[in-house]
């Protein structure tokens, strides 16, 4: 079983990322910054369908998403100390600088595709801690695990409880975009600024854990 508290901050990390996916499939129009499922068999239909914009904006999703992965791990281990740190920060200038870039006019096809390098390192700031991936911008494994541990626990060979952990992910990334696509009807794209507050406390915390470990 994972601890209710680290329980409770991945629903706040997954729920901030389905806040912002919301966000950023409105302003692309019906493409993900953060599934990237979605966006490849839309660019796989798309490629057929010879439609090239569709197939190179679904293209640079994937490649940012990927890229952003990478990133995002190798801060992550660079220091167990101040890993998280690390990678709350470059999550947090990341949605900072998409939120400044469409502030700025630049179009949505543009300044949304550095949120998917976001979302793709966001995956690196919470290790899984027990059986639950925690803070993930994805939530199809974490589905798919509580259907798995449930069918355990009903064979009981694993926690009775512990398939709930899993939906209660899956319910942050849902609670979280239906917040965003409400609040994106109300302010827009300044939407983001409820997420670039709750990545400055996720930092900050990170660095004032990282500097209490070096006492």
């Amino acid at each position: 079983m994972t601890p209710a508290s680290h329980l409770a901050l991945g629903m706040v990390l997954t729920a901030t990322a389905g806040l912002v996916d919301a966000v950023g499939f409105i302003e692309l129009g019906g493409y993900f910054t953060s599934f990237m499922s979605g966006n490849t068999t839309q660019g796989g239909a798309a490629l057929v369908d010879g439609s090239w914009p569709i197939v190179l904006l679904t293209a640079s999703l994937i490649v940012l998403f990927f890229i952003g992965s990478v990133l995002g791990n190798l801060l992550a281990i660079s220091t167990p100390r101040w890993g998280p740190a690390a990678v709350s920060f470059a999550v947090l200038l990341g949605v900072a600088l998409t939120l400044a870039l469409a502030l700025c006019g630049l179009p949505a096809s543009q300044a949304m595709l550095v949120l998917a390098a976001t979302a793709g390192a966001q995956n690196a700031i919470l290790p899984m801690r027990g059986a639950v991936r925690l803070g993930a911008t994805f939530v199809t494994g974490t589905l798919y695990m509580a259907g798995e541990d449930l069918a355990l626990a009903l064979r009981g060979a694993a926690p009775k409880l512990r398939w709930l952990q899993h939906l209660a992910i899956w319910f942050g990334l849902f609670g979280g975009a239906a917040l965003g696509a409400l609040l994106h009807r109300i302010v827009g794209i300044h939407t983001l600024f409820l997420a670039v507050a709750i990545y400055t406390a996720f930092a900050l915390t990170h660095l004032w854990a990282g500097s209490r470990s070096a006492t």
